[in-house]
């Protein structure tokens, strides 16, 4: 059983939006650290937008104002709305988990050093 597995990329125009979906089956979902990772062609690993056990949520610049991560615990999924997509967000975007415990620093680092789980990705493209 994978532990994590997004759905919900896709193609769309400059402007559009599109809902990615995490479906969580490996532990106590409501516990962990979630984010959104997302990477480009020859462009390194970024954070997103995280979300705190405590559903405090932390968005990278670029995207404030124009995503939103929520979770739904009864459905164990983590979403991401992205509205107003811009070719720049074109990208694979990981979900990923941080399971197990983490320094105090990383609350709403938007990094990945303690993420132990990660799904396979889904492709995102905002087209021009």
């Amino acid at each position: 059983q994978v532990p994590l597995v997004e759905s919900g990329g896709g193609s769309v125009q400059a402007g559009g939006s599109l809902r990615l979906s995490c479906v969580v089956s490996v532990g106590t979902f409501s516990n962990y650290y979630m984010g959104w990772f997302r990477q480009a062609p020859g462009k390194e690993r970024e954070g997103v937008a995280t979300i705190e056990s405590d559903s405090t949520p932390t968005y990278a610049d670029s995207v404030k104002g124009r995503f939103t991560i929520s979770q739904d615990s009864a459905k164990n999924t983590l979403y991401l709305q992205m509205n107003g997509l811009r070719p720049e967000d074109t990208a694979i975007y990981y979900c990923a988990a941080a399971r197990g415990p983490k320094p105090s620093w990383f609350r709403g680092s938007l990094l990945s050093a303690y993420c132990d789980t990660w799904g396979h990705g889904t492709q995102v493209t905002g087209s021009s």
